[in-house]
């Protein structure tokens, strides 16, 4: 008899103390500029979902791979980097869901090792091949996290880490 366990991957929000410290100063060391949301659509990295109009967000600089860093004693070096990442300006409630937000659309899944090095990345198209592709980057016992990005921009969306 053959039992199968499903490892299930939880997207991890920006958290609400990493959020308090971005408001007050970003990871390039300016200051939060708050504006009233007027179009809606914003990937939000706090709580993992789209603004609607006249939320209150702001555009800040964010250093996921140094953060996961600095918690776990990993030293990325050059493959450190921030970029611009939407958040509300105000704190908010995070994630409804244990859901993965932001699968609509095509997808980068960068994989990164227990070191905080680049593993590889895959191109997932179409979306519906999302979770699959989540769970294949697991196969990999290198692989620490998996930091899911958007394939226009490149910006990160969110995290998920080995369960």
């Amino acid at each position: 008899m053959t039992t199968h366990t499903t490892t299930v991957q939880v997207p991890r929000a920006i958290a609400e103390p990493v959020l308090a410290e971005l408001r007050a100063a970003d990871d390039a060391g300016r200051p939060m500029n708050a504006v009233t949301d007027t179009e809606g659509g914003a990937p939000l990295r706090c709580c993992l979902r789209r603004s609607t109009p006249g939320e209150r967000l702001a555009l800040v600089s964010y250093a996921p791979l140094r953060r996961w860093a600095a918690g776990t004693g990993a030293e990325p070096g050059a493959y450190d980097e921030q970029g611009p990442v939407f958040i509300h300006a105000e704190p908010c409630q995070g994630p409804s869901s244990d859901a993965h937000a932001f699968t609509l659309n095509h997808r980068v899944l960068r994989r990164y090792s227990h070191g905080g090095h680049i593993l590889g990345g895959t191109l997932v198209t179409p979306p519906e091949d999302f979770e699959a592709a989540l769970t294949e980057a697991f196969t990999d016992p290198e692989v620490a996290l998996v930091h899911v990005r958007a394939v226009e921009y490149g910006c990160f969306l969110y995290e998920v880490r080995r369960p």
